[in-house]
């Protein structure tokens, strides 16, 4: 029986496609790598991630090195976040029914309490972070241990290719929204366990 639904932050709760693309932009000047132009953004919602590192001359290796400069931009950008449409009454929703929510996410612990409490969202249990891309598994795992659940007892939700993956290796369901980051033709190697065009449908299969 599912106890706990667990959220990733960017492109699944909240639209941050635009703050992400002016912050990488501004570091482009910095670090001397390509800038997304708007023609390009559908082409690279195709792309996983190392594919987009390619794509835009960016070493996979230093991406921990701009990091912390990323997040300052985007904090610095939060007034122009929010959330998609239907993700607070889906929340409620959930919390009305009886589920845990977590929140399982590459961004800032700090920018995602930040946002909750200044549009006071007050139905998240549990908000764990890694700033490593490619560590969200590690992550789901350690979430798993330390609140001593199966990995039948959570469900994820999630926008990316990576997301998925992180689920697979810890034999969790996913379920994947179509109005983030990634797009349909990014997954064709990996299937998500449900696929939901609106957040009103998560209630549906839950």
């Amino acid at each position: 029986m599912i106890k706990y639904v667990i959220f990733d932050f960017d492109g699944t709760l909240v639209d941050s496609k635009d703050i992400a693309i002016a912050s990488i932009n501004k570091l482009s000047e910095k670090y001397k790598f390509k800038r997304v132009l708007d023609e390009e953004i559908e082409y690279l919602r195709k792309l996983s991630i190392p594919e987009k590192c390619k794509a835009l001359n960016v070493p996979i290796y230093k991406l921990p090195i701009w990091a912390a400069d990323f997040y300052t931009l985007y904090r610095n950008a939060m007034k122009e976040l929010h959330m998609f449409d239907g993700i607070r009454e889906m929340l409620m929703a959930l919390k009305q029914r009886g589920y845990e929510i977590a929140i399982i996410s590459s961004n800032s612990e700090h920018i995602i309490r930040d946002f909750l409490s200044k549009y006071k969202i007050e139905v998240i249990d549990k908000i764990h972070c890694s700033k490593n891309l490619f560590g969200k598994d590690k992550i789901i795992k350690r979430f798993l241990s330390r609140n001593k659940l199966t990995s039948s007892e959570v469900i994820y939700v999630g926008d990316e290719h990576r997301d998925i993956v992180a689920c697979r290796k810890n034999s969790i369901k996913v379920i994947w929204v179509s109005w983030g980051f990634d797009v349909l033709e990014t997954l064709e190697d990996e299937t998500p366990d449900y696929i939901v065009n609106k957040p009103e449908e998560i209630l549906s299969i839950l």
